[in-house]
Order: structure tokens, then sequence, then C-alpha cells
């Protein structure tokens, strides 16, 4: 923020997801996401929920098509061995758009 001469930072935007209070790193559930067999790129983010603050939202790119459901079961399945249950991706969808930049950098602001 700019008032006259003074300038006010804010701040800046982080990639840490806030559920409930609990921080949740995209990298650390990306790389359990990746050990899914059939899953060849993922992208966790955060979606805003008015009860916790934010819930964790998986998009992967498949190897081959699979039906929806039974990759969502295993999905959460196997997060569910590995990681804390605020970390587990509440929504989980697939699609075949490209996931990183040229960088292999994480498109996360779409």
């Amino acid at each position: 923020e700019t008032a006259g001469e003074y300038i006010r930072i804010l701040g800046r935007k982080s990639e840490i997801i806030n559920v409930g209070g609990e921080k949740v790193f995209p990298a650390e559930v990306e790389s359990v996401f990746l050990e899914i067999p059939n899953v060849r790129d993922v992208l966790i983010t955060g979606r805003k929920n008015p009860i916790t603050g934010e819930i964790v939202a998986a998009e992967a790119v498949l190897e081959k098509e699979e039906d929806i459901k039974s990759f969502r079961k295993r999905a959460v399945a196997h997060c569910k061995q590995k990681l804390q249950p605020y970390q587990i991706p509440q929504i989980i969808s697939v699609t075949d758009r490209k996931l990183s930049n040229d960088r292999f950098k994480k498109i996360r602001n779409v």
C-alpha cells in the first residue's frame, strides 16, 4: 500500500495451505501423491473453505485413462497411509493440462 510518500508492505503470497490452523506444504503432499500408480504429475493447491479457512485440492495428470471414482478411492486410501488427515486432498480432479512451466515450476495461480 502507498499513502503519499509512505509505503507499507503487507506481505507476500505463500504456497503454504492453512487448514484449520495446520500448515500443509504442497510439495510434501505432491511427493506422496506421485507414489500412486498411474499418476504422471500432480498439482496441490489450497481452496477457500468457510469452516477451515482452506482445504487441500489435487489436480492429477494420469499416465492412462482411468475411472475417476476408482482413482479417487485409490488416491485417498494411499494418502491416508502416509499423511495426516488435514493433509489429505478433499478435492481430487483429473486433467490433461500442463501443470509445470518451462522451468519445471508448478503453475499454482490458475
